[in-house]
């Protein structure tokens, strides 16, 4: 195993047993609305947001340890949002990290619910991190809810709603999905910042912004590419979904090869941005690699 899958293993369990000890447990009355809150937050998946709070604190000399409450935060906000996604009013899909949704496994009212939920754990696991001073923990609760709002994740998805069978031009499906997706990922980089924000200078700050930009926008060129050139077995979600539904991606506006390349000039900006950067970004270097060569 490679450095790079050893230390990401390492944080999906950190992120993990730090979710199992945050989640409410199943016993708890209601069951049936804790059973789909865990089977939704630890159903699996890459946990690329908690991967990159953590990396970005080993950058800035945070211990991980610190950052657990953050790294489940933007996991729980994830998490809710892909309930949504998959919600027959939404993008009706059955299919989630290769298991049945949580609209299937359970009932769409129970999801709607347990999606809900997991959001407003997200803030009350933020206020009460005693990792943190209270201006810190105000700090993460308003970048967060910036990013999963109207301004945010929210209003990526609205746009992307009100987008099928719509010609969009390339700067109107950049900006859908630098909130769509890309907000969340860059919230993720940003939460480390506001743990270090004593000690970050603002050099560092520019570049892990800039960093966090570029991979963003790349996770979601990916992810159009993939959707194009993978199979459903391998995605673990429906393949041909964005096709069937007639929305606009990069493929569709770009063709493959331009995507492609769209998305190996967004990674070189990424590592450019790093250049100040010691080996403990090293991980920070190897995820962007990793997000535009994965297949799923």
């Amino acid at each position: 195993m490679s450095l790079f899958k050893e230390k990401l293993a390492q944080y999906q369990e950190q992120v993990n047993s730090a979710l199992l000890t945050l989640l409410p447990s199943t016993t708890t009355h209601p069951t049936r609305l804790y059973e789909a809150m865990h089977y939704a937050a630890l159903m699996g998946g890459k946990r690329v947001r908690p991967a990159l709070v953590y990396a970005t604190g080993e950058a800035l000399g945070i211990p991980t340890k610190q950052l657990n409450g953050a790294a489940a935060a933007i996991e729980c906000i994830h998490a809710y949002s892909l309930v949504h996604d998959d919600l027959p009013a939404m993008d009706d899909d059955d299919l989630r990290r290769g298991q049945a949704t949580c609209h299937i496994q359970f009932d769409e009212a129970t999801a709607i619910l347990a999606a809900d939920a997991l959001q407003a754990l997200a803030f009350d696991i933020v206020t009460q991190d005693q990792n943190h001073n209270t201006q810190v923990r105000l700090d993460m609760c308003a970048l967060l809810a910036h990013a999963a709002g109207a301004a945010g994740m929210v209003g990526g998805q609205a746009i992307d709603c009100l987008a099928v069978d719509q010609a969009l031009t390339l700067p109107q499906l950049t900006e859908m999905h630098k909130r769509k997706t890309g907000a969340l990922i860059e919230a993720s980089v940003k939460l480390a910042i506001i743990a270090a924000k004593d000690t970050i200078s603002l050099e560092q700050k520019n570049a892990l912004e800039q960093y966090v930009n570029a991979i963003g926008l790349a996770f979601q060129v990916q992810d159009d590419i993939l959707d194009i050139t993978s199979d459903t077995a391998t995605l673990g979600k429906t393949q041909g979904a964005d096709i069937a539904l007639n929305k606009p991606t990069f493929v569709t506006l770009l063709g493959l090869d331009g995507a492609q390349d769209k998305a190996q000039q967004l990674y070189k900006n990424a590592i450019n941005s790093l250049e100040g950067f010691d080996n403990n970004a090293n991980f920070l270097r190897d995820l962007a690699g990793y997000i535009v060569q994965r297949n799923h």
